[in-house]
């Protein structure tokens, strides 16, 4: 060893060698399955959401135009309605539906319906054109107090069938608790129009 030379301590040649820089975050492999990963769970939750929706929206559509076009054969009827007791109920009916209609509106557009926007053809197919045939024929013949017992009843029967239909199928729980509500307050009416059918056929 030569004396003239300089000893340094190991330490301070710690300190002036080149520092290898420390991996961090993850490495191209790890970085690959992150993102497959991320993009499978991405596609199943746009897939069941599309499932989802699209299975719903067609029932709860059909609803929206029935209601609207029963309230409309409802007001229509109240002024030829011979009996009384079938007068208050039909004036019952129709405040039911005017205010379901309007109270309706707002869980169908978390669903994405605007029930004041309703598709042209589905309007038309629910718009009762048969009820209100079979009506102006049972008018004309003096038996329109029955056969509108009658019709309604069936109408109402077939609202309560959908409303079920959309809340069993749905996941929207404001719409479920209207639904529940809304056929749970109907079903009497349709009884009473089905009993009123059955005193008077």
């Amino acid at each position: 060893m030569n004396p003239n030379q300089p000893t340094y301590s190991v330490d301070y040649l710690n300190q002036i060698a080149p520092q290898t820089p420390k991996k961090s975050g993850l490495s191209r492999l790890q970085f690959i399955i992150v993102a497959v990963v991320g993009a499978v769970v991405l596609l199943t939750v746009i897939i069941s959401a599309v499932l989802t929706s699209s299975y719903n929206v067609e029932p709860a559509k059909q609803l929206a135009a029935r209601l609207q076009s029963t309230e409309v054969i409802v007001g229509n009827a109240q002024s030829k309605l011979k009996s009384s007791q079938l007068r208050t109920l039909n004036s019952n009916l129709k405040i039911y539906l005017t205010n379901t209609n309007r109270d309706i509106a707002t869980p169908l557009l978390q669903e994405g319906i605007n029930v004041a926007k309703l598709d042209k053809k589905l309007v038309a197919s629910e718009a009762g054109t048969d009820i209100t045939n079979k009506l102006e024929d049972a008018r004309l013949n003096a038996v329109y107090d029955r056969t509108y017992a009658r019709e309604i009843a069936y109408q109402l029967d077939t609202i309560v069938t959908l409303m079920r239909q959309v809340n069993n199928s749905t996941n929207n729980q404001s719409l479920k608790a209207f639904l529940d509500s809304a056929y749970t307050n109907l079903e009497p009416t349709q009884k009473q129009f089905a009993q009123f059918n059955a005193a008077n056929g």
